[in-house]
């Protein structure tokens, strides 16, 4: 039986708060990045998600047992590759390269979704789809180049951007393998593939702890904690998973689109940073490429 229509335009709602959450996350991760080591951060974000969850989640965890054992191998796939890895190599990366080069390198997941769903799962994306992309795509260039396209002959890439290229990638194969996901409730789910992300970065923390790579106290580092800990996690998976389940890997991958623009909107709001017309071009463009996946989605949905 086919979605309603109506289903899709709640999980593109849903996915815009997602892309709000993960565009504070990625401010709060540079203003921060001298005073909390990366892998610190991101265990830290993992742990307190899991105690927040757990008054939840516990007991679903408890009810689905059966599943979650019988689905071990999807389940740590998605929790090493989707909340691990892509975490640990994006901080690791935005530690050495600009933040200009980790949004244009983001701006490559939709493209890396659809080509992942072509490989392993035989998709065939619509044509209307491949057109939104590639439209969204040009919206996130002209936001970050600031509508002087031939700035990208001066981009410089290094070991930073390698990290960062290879968390798309991981974050590119969680959406499209999240079909895999055993027949369990979300909240077990999400407690669980957040307790393997929280394990495998709980000893690459403790080498930065060794290292001598310690957290600075202040407000601000607690006020961290606590947003990457609720907002990008908890709440933020949360609605991407229900939203992937809903309309797709492609669609829902297509959104990180609008992290550029959510994060100028933040910066002119928090920052006080001016808002420019490329802006206005940028999102017009990532707006009508956003349209055009969901008219395919909603064409889909009806048939």
């Amino acid at each position: 039986m086919p979605l309603r229509p109506d289903s899709s335009a709640r999980a593109f709602a849903m996915l815009a708060i997602v892309m709000l959450f993960w565009s504070g996350n990625a401010l709060v991760g540079r203003a921060v990045r001298d005073d909390i080591p990366p892998f610190t951060l991101a265990f830290v974000r993992w742990a307190g998600a899991l105690l927040i969850l757990a008054p939840l989640a516990l007991r679903h965890v408890k009810a689905d047992l059966v599943a979650l054992k019988a689905g071990w191998r999807p389940l740590l796939f998605l929790g090493l590759v989707g909340v691990a890895a892509f975490n640990a190599l994006l901080y690791s990366g935005l530690q050495h390269t600009s933040a200009t080069n980790g949004l244009l390198l983001q701006a490559l997941i939709p493209p890396l979704v659809l080509a992942f769903g072509a490989i392993f799962f035989r998709d065939r994306a619509p044509v209307a789809q491949i057109l939104g992309v590639l439209l969204s795509m040009a919206g996130v260039a002209v936001i970050l180049f600031r509508g002087d396209l031939s700035a990208l002959a001066g981009l410089r890439f290094g070991q930073g951007d390698g990290l960062v290229l290879a968390g798309c990638m991981a974050w590119a194969l969680y959406t499209s393998f999240l079909r895999k996901t055993p027949p369990v409730h979300p909240l077990a789910f999400l407690f669980t593939t957040f307790l393997i992300g929280a394990v495998a970065m709980a000893p690459l923390a403790m080498a930065e702890a060794l290292s001598g790579k310690a957290i600075i106290w202040k407000p601000g580092t607690l006020l961290a904690f606590g947003y990457v800990a609720v907002f990008p996690s908890v709440l933020a998976y949360f609605l991407y998973n229900a939203a992937v389940a809903r309309i797709g890997p492609g669609p829902a991958g297509q959104t990180i689109s609008l992290m550029p623009l959510l994060g100028a909107f933040l910066a002119a709001t928090v920052l006080g940073e001016r808002l420019e017309t490329h802006h206005a071009t940028g999102m017009a463009l990532i707006m009508g490429g956003i349209a055009l996946t969901a008219l395919a989605v909603r064409k889909t949905m009806r048939g």
